[in-house]
């Protein structure tokens, strides 16, 4: 009898312990309260490890006394020195272009040009992992040492004179070296004029996670979340 009731109490005591235990969150739950939670974002990671964990490829530094960097290095500052040249001139294809961003592309376009001339390198638009071609996103250009087989990324970002120390967010996640370049806006009338340039290795470059819960108008307008519709007739 007294074996019983040692069970009995057993059992009972474990169902009153697990009536007064909270149920365990959902993983989602316990995710986005933390991630809304600004003091607890991640800050100061490492761009190169981003990389390496979401591609498991590898950001090299650039090594001023590599002969395969210094060798890139020089090609990319000749190019970006004669693309200033070409489109600050008089009557240039950017002259007429309203928007920065579409002043880009001709930025973008002029690299590829000179880069792809020049001895001993191949630059191209890279590759999706199934291996076609794709203009739009990061980076925009792959640029290939054939003597060592050596690869670079490159990303022209252009930004407005005055605006380079801005803490507002000019980029988001690929890899290699991005080249910066500094531009003016002379009054209302469509005249561009780059200034200066600067080639950014960021394998040294530190990022920040930040949340961002988004969806699409197909994700919205789905037809049992709709309750009215009308027509203004």
């Amino acid at each position: 009898m007294k074996f019983f009731a040692s069970i009995a109490m057993i059992v009972l005591a474990n169902a009153a312990m697990a009536q007064l235990s909270p149920t365990p969150k959902a993983a989602v739950d316990q995710l986005i309260p933390w991630l809304l939670n600004e003091d607890q974002q991640l800050r100061g990671v490492p761009f190169s490890e981003v990389i390496l964990d979401t591609t498991g490829k590898k950001v090299f530094r650039f090594d001023a006394n590599e002969p395969v960097d210094q060798r890139v290095a020089k090609a990319i500052s000749a190019a970006c020195d004669e693309t200033m040249k070409r489109l600050n001139a008089t009557g240039s294809a950017i002259q007429n272009v309203d928007r920065i961003n579409e002043v880009s592309s001709h930025f973008e376009d002029n690299l590829r040009e000179l880069l792809n001339a020049t001895p001993g390198l191949r630059c191209e638009f890279p590759l999706t992992n199934e291996g076609k071609v794709q203009r739009s996103g990061y980076p925009d250009l792959r640029i290939v040492d054939l003597e060592s087989k050596r690869v670079f990324y490159l990303d022209p970002k252009l930004y407005a004179a005055g605006s380079r120390d801005s803490s507002f967010r000019t980029f988001f996640s690929r890899e290699a070296s991005e080249s910066r370049t500094a531009t003016e806006r002379h009054g209302y009338s469509p005249v561009w004029r780059f200034t200066r340039w600067d080639l950014v290795d960021l394998s040294r470059f530190e990022v920040k996670l930040k949340a961002e819960f988004q969806g699409s108008n197909r994700d919205m307008y789905r037809p049992e979340a709709i309750v009215a519709s009308g027509s203004g007739d």
